[in-house]
């Protein structure tokens, strides 16, 4: 079983007279430094000088400098920007200011797992990743509560990357909830396998399989929907709740027979060996040289953000909720 670490296992005094630096001012940097902040640590934002980020920071009442001042000034750099922006501002903006002594931040493990950033020795590498977006962080953290998160180590000069990570981990609030030990091998991993295959992709594209079945079959558009999109979430909140178990008790005992015994069927062993190939894509490199090595990546992306907007299943979507809420 993976070791889990509660608040009152973790000694943030190792973080006592460190200065901060969040880099990114969106939905994770936002909250991760109110919630630093409000734990009492020395915390500074960094980003672009009058940009909206930095109005922003100003108006929540946090310090904030340059990204290059404030990397300069820090001994922890926690770099919260997106992921494909940030090989170009670390090599521009902190590399310059990433001495011996200090330490490197990560929310998620992609860039320093295929060593698009690779700080120098005697750098201490850290990863603290929060299971939920960064709205909901604040929004526990300020109930009292917290969003379960993972801490990595990815390079340990100081001896005490581990004890910083969980301080930084305890801060945010994730400790109330609970703080799972990983790598940053297996953060990423798992995480590109989650969203290409089930959490993103997957459904996605089950979701769409069946409205297509249906409405090519000739039933209505709009009930087609309901059945394989609409509904989705009321499941989902049942899996969330309790685990699969705690679902199929709460459906009928035709929807629990009709999805034990045919599932199988339709995502079947088939299904699992695309996955294994999708992990295969993801352990090799093969997905980041598709991604973040690829030029025409954003070009693509737009082109598949376009065609699903333009499905069927989208278009009938917004007249349903639309209807629904009376516009």
């Amino acid at each position: 079983m993976a070791k889990i670490w509660r608040d009152n296992e973790i000694d943030m005094s190792v973080l006592d007279g460190k200065v901060i630096a969040v880099i990114g001012y969106g939905s994770q940097g936002r909250a991760q430094a109110l919630n630093m902040k409000d734990s009492g640590l020395n915390i500074i934002v960094g980003v672009r000088q009058g940009g909206e980020s930095w109005k922003k920071a100003l108006q929540d009442n946090v310090r904030v400098k340059s990204i290059e001042e404030a990397a300069e000034e820090a001994d922890i750099i926690h770099l919260l920007i997106p992921d494909t922006e940030q090989p170009k501002v670390y090599k521009e903006s902190i590399e310059p200011y990433m001495k011996p002594g200090k330490t490197l931040g990560f929310s998620h493990g992609y860039n320093f797992h295929f060593k698009l950033i690779d700080p120098p020795s005697g750098v201490d590498v850290i990863m603290i990743a929060p299971k939920g977006p960064g709205p909901i962080l604040r929004e526990m953290y300020l109930k009292g509560d917290g969003v379960p998160a993972l801490v990595a180590v990815g390079r340990n000069f100081s001896g005490k990357a581990l004890e910083k990570a969980l301080a930084i981990a305890k801060a945010i609030g994730a400790a109330r909830r609970g703080v799972i030990e990983t790598t940053f091998q297996e953060e990423t991993e798992t995480d590109l396998l989650g969203e290409q295959a089930v959490l993103v992709g997957g459904v996605m594209e089950l979701i769409k399989k069946g409205f297509e079945v249906l409405i090519e079959n000739g039933y209505q558009p709009e009930l087609a929907y309901f059945e394989v999109c609409n509904e989705l979430k009321l499941i989902v909140d049942l899996i969330y709740r309790g685990g699969l178990m705690e679902m199929l008790k709460s459906v009928s005992d035709t929807a629990k027979y009709g999805g034990l015994v045919i599932g199988p069927q339709i995502v079947d062993e088939n299904v699992k060996q695309n996955m294994l190939k999708a992990l295969k894509m993801i352990k090799d490199g093969t997905f980041e040289k598709m991604w973040t090595g690829n030029p025409r990546a954003r070009e693509i992306l737009r082109e598949k953000m376009e065609e699903v907007s333009n499905h069927p299943l989208e278009v009938v979507g917004r007249q349903v909720r639309r209807l629904l809420e009376g516009r």
